[in-house]
């Protein structure tokens, strides 16, 4: 799975400057679900992927400050596959959760090589390696390790490695290979192929009038992207040529989707919209099955289905049986792909995300029962939305660029898929108690001694929520009282400064030297049971928060 590549980046999907010349293969070669649907960011549709159910159920709503941590009891498709024989490594991008226990290795995965939060080029990132798509500083296996070569690269040669080593110990494996690209920021791209992008004219798949100036970076910013995209695509031919070389590509299901929808306003086919819209350009993907034993080369259907019908896809292919303790959302594509069946009873799905510590019911939604489109494009960025939700309502069929709203003409229709929203999110609104109360981090344990706490899972509480003078604090867990070394991160350039380490009903004050990046240490010892962790540092009379704190068991 891709990150931020939009629905139509593919030449297979009609788009001729984006060169994806192995996954048109692929395509050809495999099955195609034509009205796939995904979350509008990436981090609800990697909960959904993961468990098969809607994010909402599994405490994971947004992409940051603590709200992408999927709650631990969620029984993932790697846990699955696991306890059923499958060795599993996970290669890029999880973005469920950095810290014991909502870390990939802790929910299923065997290998486990990933960069921390939403993406490289966050705080979450190492500290020195900032940023760095070239020679990144990643974690494998929950120790930060440098890497050599280019992320994608990486990860794909990882995937491989995993692979080999499984076909030679004659074992069935699954491998989740989730890139960061072509996600920003477009600094750091494969440069023979920029070189080569640079020299396109991307005009003809921009959207919006653009002046002179806007449309030149426009270009470089499309044409890095572009480069991020078809080297995601070479590696996917490397992938293949390895599973040929090994004797397993006939009976090896491959599947490849994006995570949402585009990350600039650039062609979506018939569509519109970006990613974090709700509109179909926002929120759709291809979804490429790939497996030569089982379905026909150049099968496509266009029954509507969803990032949640992924886990039981996948497992009914495996003749593994799904979590018989919760409810599963999502449904099983195999009669569809493998020809055993053409039609599909109607569903309904629901997509929504947006920004807050809780998601408000109308706000930022699509509902879709095809051909029908019930949609409240409220703003992804607003934490709340004011007044009463204007629904829209589309024909889908008739109408895919969404240009005649039909709410008027069919009020019938709009009323019964407002009321079938309101039912869906009691639902999973009420999966369990509290049910959007944040995940904690649990410190102290030997699964993790040394626990690295970013911005990215912080509880924000002032400023801009990754703004240098923003402020937040993190919820722990311990199993029992712990004394730990504290190290507190701070950029560069700071002034002299003081810091109050809070936790449990103790405050530490701590000296700050000017400048210092590294090396402000103190210690604590952390109570048993639920802990909040605050670290407010005064520079100049500004109050803020660290850049990143590391606490190691002593």
């Amino acid at each position: 799975m891709s990150d931020d590549q939009g629905g139509a980046d593919y030449g297979f999907c009609g788009n001729d400057l984006i060169r994806t010349p192995h996954l048109d293969a692929m395509r050809s070669r495999g099955g195609l679900m034509t009205r796939f649907y995904v979350s509008p960011v990436c981090a609800p549709t990697r909960a959904s992927l993961m468990t098969g159910r809607y994010n909402y159920r599994t405490r994971c709503i947004d992409t940051y400050i603590g709200r992408a941590m999927m709650d631990s009891q969620e029984v993932t498709i790697a846990e699955c596959l696991r306890d059923a024989g499958y060795r599993t490594g996970i290669y890029g991008k999880w973005h469920l959760g950095d810290n014991y226990p909502l870390r990939a290795m802790d929910q299923g995965f065997e290998d486990s090589l990933v960069h921390r939060g939403g993406g490289i080029g966050q705080p979450s990132d190492p500290v020195g390696a900032e940023g760095k798509y070239t020679n990144p500083v990643l974690i494998r296996n929950g120790k930060e390790t440098a890497m050599q070569g280019y992320c994608t690269d990486i990860y794909f040669d990882a995937a491989m490695e995993f692979i080999d080593a499984s076909v030679k110990a004659d074992q069935s494996f699954f491998t989740y290979v989730a890139t960061n690209a072509p996600h920003g920021p477009f600094h750091d791209v494969p440069p023979e192929l920029y070189e080569q992008y640079s020299k396109v004219d991307f005009s003809p798949i921009m959207v919006g009038k653009l002046n002179d100036k806007r449309r030149k970076s426009e270009n470089d910013k499309l044409a890095r992207i572009a480069a991020m995209i078809t080297n995601i695509d070479d590696n996917v031919g490397r992938l293949f040529d390895r599973l040929d070389r090994l004797g397993v590509a006939e009976n090896t299901i491959v599947v490849y989707m994006n995570d949402n929808g585009p990350n600039t306003m650039r062609y979506v086919g018939n569509m519109r919209g970006m990613k974090t819209h709700v509109d179909d350009g926002g929120i759709r993907s291809p979804l490429i099955v790939h497996w030569p034993a089982a379905v026909k080369a150049g099968m496509a259907s266009d029954v509507m289905c969803a990032h949640i019908d992924v886990m039981p896809t996948l497992l009914d292919a495996c003749d593994v049986a799904l979590p018989t303790d919760r409810k599963i959302d999502g449904q099983s594509l195999l009669p569809l792909l493998t020809g055993k069946a053409t039609e599909a009873p109607v569903r309904q799905f629901v997509f929504q995300s947006h920004r807050g510590d809780e998601p408000q019911a109308f706000h930022h939604f699509a509902l879709h029962e095809h051909p029908w489109k019930l949609v409240h494009p409220s703003g992804f960025g607003r934490e709340r939305m004011s007044g009463p939700a204007k629904l829209e309502l589309y024909n889908l069929q008739d109408d895919p660029r969404q240009q005649n709203e039909l709410s008027a003409e069919r009020p019938e229709i709009a009323s019964r898929l407002k009321d079938s929203y309101q039912r869906w999110f009691e639902d999973v609104s009420t999966t369990r108690a509290s049910n959007y109360a944040p995940p904690r981090i649990v410190v102290g344990t030997d699964h993790e001694p040394e626990t690295v706490l970013t911005r990215q899972d912080w509880r924000h509480k002032k400023g801009g929520p990754w703004a240098g003078n923003s402020n937040g604090f993190w919820l722990l867990n311990a199993r029992a009282a712990t004394s730990f070394d504290v190290e507190l991160i701070f950029k560069q350039g700071h002034p002299a400064g003081t810091a109050v380490v809070s936790i449990g009903g103790t405050q530490k004050e701590v000296p700050i030297p000017a400048g210092a990046v590294r090396g402000t240490r103190t210690t604590i010892t952390i109570p048993e049971g639920n802990q909040k962790l605050s670290v407010d540092v005064d520079f100049d009379g500004d109050i803020q928060g660290p850049h990143q704190v590391i606490l190691t068991r002593r």
